[in-house]
């Protein structure tokens, strides 16, 4: 058994002394091990150790006060006196905005990103966006206006030929190959095919008939044609190919003829014959509607160039005014010089290109 330590004995106050609340004093010796029985231990060191458990006991309850604290206001969580979603500042669990008024003067909810009425977002371009409900001003009666800077649609439809042969037989092509390698002369119905198969060239001259029907059902004003030359190029030196050894005809229909060699051409307006009856200049303005459709016959001539050209038709109609491109499929027109090449014609006796 372990010696008992023995300490000096100090004075103390007698017991009704009030209790220390910051805690025992420290002992100044050592404490007896676990389980060891102290014998004649005196009686002041006794004291000290009820008031060490009455410490300890008073700091255990402070903790689980400041525990039970902090769980309740956990659980009240924020303020109750906030507003809350649809107004309402009672306090506890707040009911659904749906079924408790908002009270007078208190902030309104933000609306949802899924709210299902009208909003006023638009994407970049002014357009509402997807889901974004019907407009909230009143609906006009008036129908939309033009987009700024967007031309209108052309109330006009044109059908263009651009193989036109005079009287339907004469006509001449330009081709880079000799005439061992070229197919006999076709009809002028299959000219545009047998010319894009030979990579031929309109030689001298090129006639171009547009026909125009109106789309609506207003007439449509047709004011002027302007000659665009988008390129001069020096002629090819290739052989001249006659479709035909000669033919005629009775008529010569009125035409805007075209020099492609002038520096600033014009579509200007010559008079027709048949059999000798004149026929008048076309002159603009010009008249067109679905029932009544016009025909202009353009007449290009070229001794000094190989050119890409194009025709722009001015208009006026219901719907606002604008300019139709005429041209071959989206690629312009092409008219060259055959002055001084080789011409050769078909020998249908022979089967083949002679001169």
């Amino acid at each position: 058994m372990t010696e008992p330590v023995t300490e000096p004995v100090t004075e103390h106050e007698p017991e009704h002394e009030p209790e220390a609340e910051s805690g025992p004093e420290p002992v100044t010796g050592p404490e007896p091990e676990a389980g060891a029985v102290v014998v004649g231990a005196p009686e002041p060191v006794a004291r000290q150790a009820r008031y060490r458990r009455r410490a300890a006991v008073v700091a255990a309850a402070g903790l689980a006060a400041g525990a039970v604290a902090v769980a309740l206001l956990a659980a009240a969580g924020p303020d109750s006196r906030a507003p809350r979603a649809g107004g309402s500042t009672g306090t506890g669990a707040t009911p659904p905005a749906a079924s408790v008024p908002a009270a007078p003067g208190a902030p309104q909810p933000a609306p949802s990103d899924d709210a299902s009425g009208p909003t006023a977002s638009t994407d970049p371009t002014g357009a509402s966006a997807p889901g974004s409900g019907p407009p909230t001003g009143p609906p006009s009666a008036s129908p939309p206006a033009q987009a700024p800077g967007r031309a209108p649609a052309v109330p006009l439809k044109a059908a263009v030929r651009s193989h036109v042969w005079t009287a339907g037989c004469d006509h001449a092509y330009l081709f880079e190959r000799g005439p061992g390698s070229v197919a006999p002369p076709p009809v002028e119905a299959d000219a545009p095919a047998w010319a894009s198969a030979q990579r031929a060239v309109h030689a001298g001259s090129q006639i171009v008939e547009v026909t125009l029907h109106g789309t609506g059902p207003g007439a449509v004003v047709l004011e002027d044609l302007e000659v665009r030359v988008a390129a001069r190029r020096k002629p090819p030196a290739w052989n001249v190919y006659q479709m035909s050894q000669g033919c005629g005809g009775g008529l010569t229909p009125a035409v805007f003829a075209v020099n492609l060699d002038a520096p600033r051409p014009l579509a200007r307006p010559v008079a027709g014959n048949d059999a000798g009856s004149p026929l008048p200049a076309p002159a603009f303005p010009l008249r067109v509607s679905a029932a009544e459709p016009v025909v202009l016959r353009v007449e290009a001539t070229t001794t000094g160039c190989d050119c890409d050209w194009s025709l722009d038709l001015r208009w006026t109609g219901p719907s606002g005014s604008g300019t139709l491109r005429i041209d071959d499929g989206g690629r312009p027109l092409r008219t060259s010089a055959a002055t001084g090449r080789p011409v050769y014609g078909y020998a249908l006796e022979q089967g083949r290109w002679s001169r």
